[in-house]
């Protein structure tokens, strides 16, 4: 199997794992903060603003796996 071929088929795996990860990790995240609210409504506001900036960090790795894999594309070509 040639360098090419290889790539073709573990770039969109790759993305697909990041984008599986980042989708549970999301859910968890949004999961875990309801039930804080849950239990604490007046701590809302902090629990959702904590929320938010993990949800940002989860979806930028994500978008780096995206940017590495139109990297890849471009050498597959």
């Amino acid at each position: 199997m040639d360098l090419g071929t290889a790539l073709a088929l573990s770039a969109p795996l790759a993305v697909g794992l990041a984008a599986l990860g980042s989708g549970i990790g999301l859910g968890r995240a949004v999961g875990s903060a309801m039930e804080a609210i849950g239990r604490q409504p007046d701590a809302s506001g902090k629990i959702l603003t904590n929320m938010i900036i993990g949800a940002a960090l989860i979806e930028a790795l994500t978008i780096y796996a995206l940017i590495v894999f139109f990297i890849v594309l471009d050498k597959m070509v």
